[in-house]
């Protein structure tokens, strides 16, 4: 290996680590926080509802700035956007540990999700237009299997630092990584930019606005009542500043979201997989982990411990899936991986009884976890070789927004169904919801594997404008 060729490999080593370093932290501050309110609802005297803002407010601007912050890093820079990002969340994090009552946490949890809104999308965009197209289904398998890591350490680390220190340094674990993550990359991230087009102000307060009003519906239908007022008008109102923002955009010089992208089939059937996998995967987290602490009365750290081998199975499986990806094509590793998800899930939710041991569970849930961990690196990547190099930014913006959407909806929709079923009163009233909202996740798996397998064989498009090295990685 030449020292240019070993130069290269060490800086995408670089970059493969500092994207996926910021990812997990992001993934894991989005659950790390709920094994932690019950202490900190003692220590900031506050109502237990009105902390559970301290996840929404996180959610919600989450979801509001992700099309925004890819637009931004077209326009001026992924590095340098991403960058901002990161310091924002590490400076967020560290006001959240600081925070002397609930409004200030909630605040301070507002300007984290907005921190994390920026980097999710653009450390996938610089991961992914960093390296040549044969290798992305490697890499994006390791960034991808992070998700199912974070989500895992999520309980555990909350869990065990809440009970071993204090609440406050669930948030303080996040300054000195953070800090040190962008100092790296000032150095070594590669810069790179879209098409050069002005902002377009209008489709970002449209869709931000709409995007809020919809995510706000859903996370608050469920304490005031789907046909209440209040819901019925963010959601109608949500609706109409989203359609306004697609009228907006068809016409825009510079769109913020071009709806071109829409007319190519793997983007567009891409985007509806990952608004259902998302759901599935996230919705059924949240059932399950409540099954176990609710109904079977394990801790949260022991929670965390008997579900590992499902969270964490994307570590193991993803990469080799993406590498495989890379070999025979996206379409029959997502299909396969979307089956087992749905196979494992539909297991679950007609055994899911107290009387069933949890070791069946969890055998059920490794049959969900490896499809799960099938369809994470294969899905995005799909999603974003449908596109040019300059369209990467917007498509991955939009490709995690349809994220988050799905499992904020997936979510709603899961809760509904269990409080229609049963409540957290007892631990039969809880199984008795868990199982038949666990049946609309097998719903969601259902149409991710059917809408996948809609994903016709097509040219990758963006190989045509890599400008990566093709040198070997030390993944």
């Amino acid at each position: 290996m030449t020292n240019t060729q070993t130069s290269g490999s060490t800086r995408l080593g670089w970059v493969l680590s500092l994207t996926s370093t910021a990812y997990f932290m992001v993934v894991l501050d989005s659950s790390v926080v709920l094994t932690a309110l019950p202490r900190m609802q003692r220590d900031l005297h506050a109502g237990l509802a009105s902390l559970q803002w301290t996840v929404n407010a996180y959610g919600i601007a989450f979801a509001a700035g992700i099309i925004t912050a890819a637009a931004l890093g077209d326009r001026f820079g992924r590095r340098r956007i991403f960058n901002i990002g990161l310091s924002l969340f590490t400076l967020a994090s560290a006001a959240c540990a600081l925070a002397p009552g609930t409004a200030e946490l909630i605040a301070a949890r507002t300007v984290q999700g907005l921190g994390a809104a920026v980097v999710m999308p653009l450390s996938l965009t610089i991961l992914t237009s960093a390296f040549p197209l044969r290798r992305r289904g490697l890499i994006v398998g390791i960034y991808g299997g992070l998700a199912g890591l974070a989500v895992a350490a999520g309980p555990l680390v909350g869990g065990a630092v809440t009970e071993g220190l204090d609440w406050h340094w669930i948030f303080w674990l996040n300054v000195p990584i953070g800090l040190a993550a962008v100092a790296f990359a000032l150095r070594l991230l590669p810069e790179s930019h879209g098409a050069p087009e002005r902002l377009d102000l209008v489709g970002v307060t449209l869709v931000t606005a709409g995007v809020v009003a919809i995510v706000w519906a859903l996370v608050r239908a469920n304490d005031v009542g789907w046909s209440s007022p209040e819901i019925l008008a963010a959601l109608l109102a949500g609706s109409a500043l989203l359609a306004g923002f697609l009228a907006w955009e068809n016409r825009a010089a510079g769109p913020l979201m071009p709806l071109r992208l829409f007319r190519n089939r793997a983007f567009a059937i891409g985007n509806a997989a990952t608004f259902f996998m998302s759901g599935a995967i996230f919705a059924a987290a949240f059932l399950i982990i409540g099954e176990f602490q609710f109904a079977r009365g394990y801790s949260p750290v022991s929670t965390g411990v008997r579900l590992l081998p499902f969270f964490a199975t994307p570590m193991l499986v993803s990469p080799i899936a993406g590498a495989v990806s890379d070999h025979i094509g996206r379409r029959p590793v997502m299909v396969t991986g979307l089956t087992l998800q749905t196979l494992g899930f539909t297991w679950v939710a007609t055994r899911g009884s107290l009387a069933t041991s949890w070791i069946e569970l969890m055998l059920a849930l490794l049959v969900a976890g490896v499809g799960i961990s099938m369809a994470l690196p294969t899905v995005p990547t799909a999603v974003l070789n449908a596109v040019t190099q300059p369209e990467m930014g917007k498509a991955s913006g939009i490709n995690y927004m349809a994220q988050r959407l799905g499992t904020v909806f997936a979510i709603a929709i899961a809760t509904t169904v269990f409080s229609a079923h049963g409540h957290l009163g007892s631990p039969a009233a809880v199984t008795a919801g868990f199982r038949p909202a666990l049946w609309s996740c097998v719903v969601f798996a259902a149409l991710a594997a059917v809408t996948a397998a809609c994903i016709t064989a097509a040219p990758d498009r963006a190989g045509a404008d890599t400008h990566a090295v093709d040198v070997p990685v030390a993944a």
